[in-house]
């Protein structure tokens, strides 16, 4: 049996499973989420828990047995206390604001950049370059993070740009005068 697949998931106060045999939906405090379940992958719930099975040993059941319960078990965290993601604007003169539903950024090009906020997505900014990025879906929010990046990545030889926050960016040597 898989290691992950095999744990139970603990349901926190206030949050409950539901499932047929195509769907699964969480219910909780911050919202709802709902996602297909894999073929031949079945739930049973207990009192606070819900365990995943599979009904076959083949290389796919067993991958998808771990796959489906990470993918509660993110759920069950998403509906209860949600995801945060932090971004970091380094650079003179790069600075982020949020205006109304619209994130508009300048990262040194001759332009802004404006993204607006996908809906059921918090975006919110810190003395002009700390940008956070809150949500109930950890998939969503870790690819809204990745397109914010994704603007300006970090530079490899002055460090600027925008990046995670606590990434490392290791620099280059510019360079070297005879």
């Amino acid at each position: 049996m898989s290691r992950i697949g095999r744990k139970p998931v603990s349901l926190p106060q206030g949050v409950s499973v539901s499932y047929t045999v195509e769907q699964l939906e969480v219910k909780g405090p911050k919202g709802t989420l709902s996602r297909k379940i894999a073929q031949g992958i079945s739930f049973s719930q207990e009192e606070n828990s819900v365990n995943v099975q599979r009904s076959n040993d083949s290389p796919n059941q067993r991958a998808c047995h771990g796959l489906m319960r990470a993918l509660l078990a993110n759920m069950v965290q998403g509906v209860s206390k949600g995801f945060e993601k932090k971004l970091q604007i380094i650079g003179v003169g790069y600075k982020a604001d949020v205006k109304g539903n619209v994130l508009v950024m300048n990262l040194g090009y001759s332009h802004q950049i404006k993204y607006p906020v996908p809906k059921g997505m918090q975006i919110s900014v810190d003395k002009g370059t700390e940008i956070s990025v809150k949500g109930i879906d950890k998939e969503q929010v870790g690819q809204v993070s990745a397109e914010i990046r994704g603007f300006r990545p970090p530079d490899s030889y002055k460090g600027k740009g925008v990046r995670y926050l606590g990434e490392h960016v290791r620099l280059k040597a510019g360079k070297s005068g005879q």
